[in-house]
């Protein structure tokens, strides 16, 4: 009965590191695609403050498109470092498991 109770409790740990994992990898992905869509914001942002119309995700950008760039800007750096945080066990919220 023991060892069934082990092997029990070690099979629950296993799938809890799975699930780790999974999440871990779910948020790195995040981070990558956020960061990706920050560098095209920041030269989409660089263009316009030139002067210039740029085009990113189908839509030609002009200096009257300034602020809402800024603002995606802002949403993906928060997005970024609040994925951060929670890559680093860092969020909001936990869940607290007796016995842990």
């Amino acid at each position: 009965k023991k060892t069934l109770r082990l092997k029990k409790a070690v099979r629950g740990h296993d799938d809890m590191t799975n699930t780790t994992i999974k999440t871990t990898t779910i948020i790195k992905e995040q981070i990558h695609i956020a960061e990706s869509r920050l560098a095209l914001y920041y030269k989409a942002e660089k263009a316009i403050l030139n002067g210039q119309s740029y085009e990113i995700e189908g839509l030609k950008l002009t200096r009257a498109n300034l602020k809402d760039v800024q603002g995606m800007i802002n949403t993906l750096e928060s997005k970024i470092s609040a994925l951060n945080a929670k890559l680093r066990g860092r969020a909001k919220f936990r869940i607290v498991r007796p016995g842990w």
